[in-house]
């Protein structure tokens, strides 16, 4: 068990047809809480750090935490560099042992996305580390900001499954984010999600397929999207309100608490909404 790759948990996602959550951690509580959330529910997990939070959690600080974490761990435990697009910044989370990592060219020419990924993918290999890449663009970006694209047509944006499959082919990723609707952050109207898009995508590249924006869908979109193709989810901005609202609903109500406090609520809310998650995505009692 403990730190695998995201080709080996996704096999098994593909065969029986759930998907394998992976959660943004932005700091050691969110970590540990994504960890024991896996270990209760016997599931396989992702846990991811993205580029655009390495600010907050620099990769050299975070990063080795997380390896550590997954190594110690009883179920499989992929450690994944989310929404990478730093040349430097990918190769130093597979210096420092993350088993899978996201080239994000989608805002590039569909030829320059297939060129940067291909560089990402020749070093990888070598490493036995998997590689996620992403064709067609989700309307927000991975900020939750929707500020860049709002006045535009999603439809836009979808993955065109021609060009899906000419990606695979040219890149040889191991797993292929698309757009079929979603969008990163909190939804502020009921997405439109194209389903039989995902089922084309997979039909004619036959392979793991990403969704990125995962929170704030129902429990049916959810599963319609596995049944349909998908077989990893990209889960954070809804966790992370909902347990930000969670612990100010207790600081409120304690007369007298510390910040270590904080951390053990932090840890046990976080630990709560992954479990319903993974529940969800049918990930658990398969690790």
């Amino acid at each position: 068990m403990a730190l695998t790759s995201l080709s080996e948990v996704l096999k098994d996602a593909e065969v029986k047809k759930y998907a394998v959550g992976a959660f943004n951690a932005v700091n050691l509580d969110m970590a540990r809480g994504i960890i024991l959330a896996a270990e209760e529910e016997r599931s396989p997990v992702i846990i991811s750090l993205a580029e655009v939070h390495l600010d907050m959690a620099p990769l050299d600080v975070l990063g080795p935490v997380l390896v550590d974490l997954a190594e110690k761990a009883s179920i499989p435990v992929v450690v994944h560099l989310d929404h990478g697009s730093d040349f430097s910044v990918i190769m130093n989370a597979m210096k420092i042992g993350f088993t899978s990592v996201m080239i994000d060219g989608s805002a590039l020419e569909f030829e320059q996305n297939i060129e940067k990924t291909q560089e990402i993918v020749k070093v990888a290999k070598t490493l036995n580390v998997s590689v996620e890449a992403e064709v067609g663009r989700l309307v927000t970006p991975e900020t939750g900001s929707t500020e860049t694209f709002e006045n535009l047509d999603p439809k836009d944006f979808y993955t065109d499954p021609i060009q899906a499959q000419e990606f695979v082919e040219k890149t040889e990723v191991d797993a292929l984010a698309i757009a079929f609707g979603t969008a990163h952050g909190l939804y502020k109207s009921e997405p439109q999600l194209d389903f039989n898009r995902i089922k084309s995508i997979k039909d004619i590249t036959g392979m793991p397929l990403v969704m990125h924006g995962g929170s704030g869908l129902s429990d049916k979109q959810y599963k319609e999207a596995i049944e349909n193709g998908i077989t990893k989810i990209n889960y954070y901005s809804d966790m992370a309100n909902t347990v930000s609202r969670k612990v100010k609903e207790k600081l409120n109500n304690e007369e007298t608490c510390y910040i270590h406090d904080v951390s053990q609520w932090t840890i046990k809310f976080v630990t709560e909404n992954i479990k319903e998650k993974m529940r969800v995505f049918g990930s658990s009692q398969r690790g």
